[in-house]
């Protein structure tokens, strides 16, 4: 197994967390996410790309997350992948509209089994063009599932095809619990410790279970990516957070022991008609974490979208395919 990704030993006793060296830079690119606003302006942070109307090769909106990280120092710069969206050539189009390669990437992490997050991973990996790519998620992932919603309609859920991937001839690495990537400068979270009262999961999933179906409304296989910046806290990355967002980034700070979150990068799974009624407490949470950048996108829902954005207004930023996240270890100017 290469220092690409191996599993890091468990913190020794007393240990404050993992031990995640710090990075001088991390950057981030959506590459898709459900919204692209081709009229957002530029800020220290966010670099928002335009597009001409008349040009066909427009970035592409869907709902899917995918986004490209890569951390940087002295001596080193290195990419992943985290998640490839939901349409086999959704994240490829805006790739190549970027102008982005991908012929340095060193390992792909799957946050979960929905294929709004692994449906263009066969695209991507090709893309790649090597054997051997890393890549890791969490072991249930595979799971056969289905949504049913309150009216009884059921859809199904496919799972990633082992078979694919095994194609591309890619090493798979299933972990439940944390891994180091890069040197131990990224960390994935592995599946996150439910401590929240509030927040329920994802009710009316289900998985297959022989002939028959249980319930499976904690997705314990959605996991998140974790950086450390030197001197300013943690980017945390979560594409969906069935855990709950609030748990992601509580489970973020125990498992380092940083306790400052410079900024969370992802989805909040507050939208629809069955989180409605977390969308208070969630906000109220978020708020009293004094998170510096907020860029909450996928399925944080418009709702809650708009409360984040009136209660944490220095801190809220859109989230717009496309755009380039620069979070380093000396402030902006």
């Amino acid at each position: 197994m290469s220092n690409a990704a191996a599993p890091g030993p468990p913190p020794a006793g007393g240990s404050p967390g993992w031990r995640l060296e710090p990075v001088e830079r991390v950057e981030i690119v959506i590459l898709v996410d459900n919204v692209h606003d081709n009229l957002l302006t530029s800020d220290a942070v966010a670099d928002r790309p335009r597009s001409s109307l008349s040009d066909p090769a427009f970035l592409r909106a869907e709902h899917g997350y995918s986004l490209l990280v890569t951390v940087g120092g002295e001596g080193y710069r290195e990419s992943f992948l985290y998640d490839a969206g939901l349409a086999p050539d959704t994240a490829l189009h805006n790739l190549d509209v970027l102008g982005l390669g991908l012929s340095g990437l060193r390992a792909l992490v799957l946050s979960h089994g929905h294929a709004d997050h692994h449906g263009g991973l066969v695209g991507m990996i090709s893309r790649v063009g090597r054997t051997h790519l890393p890549v890791l998620l969490h072991p249930d992932a595979w799971l056969e599932r289905k949504f049913v919603l309150p009216d009884g309609r059921e859809y199904p859920a496919p799972p990633p095809s082992r078979m694919d991937l095994d194609r591309e001839g890619v090493d798979l690495i299933e972990e439940r619990g944390p891994t180091l990537l890069l040197d131990r400068r990224v960390l994935v979270t592995g599946q996150v410790p439910r401590v929240s009262d509030f927040e329920p999961g994802l009710p009316g999933q289900y998985r297959r279970r022989g002939r028959s179906w249980e319930p499976d409304f904690m997705v314990w296989d959605d996991q998140g990516l974790i950086v450390n910046v030197a001197g300013r806290g943690l980017v945390v990355m979560s594409a969906c957070s069935h855990a709950g967002v609030v748990n992601v980034l509580l489970n973020a700070k125990k498992l380092t022991g940083v306790d400052r979150i410079l900024a969370f990068v992802g989805g909040c799974h507050l939208s629809g008609a069955v989180m409605a009624p977390v969308i208070g407490r969630s906000v109220d949470a978020l708020a009293q974490l004094e998170i510096e950048h907020l860029v909450a996108g996928h399925c944080t829902g418009w709702r809650a979208a708009q409360q984040l954005a009136n209660r944490m207004p220095q801190s809220y930023l859109p989230s717009s395919v496309g755009t380039t996240l620069r979070f380093s270890a000396k402030e902006p100017s």
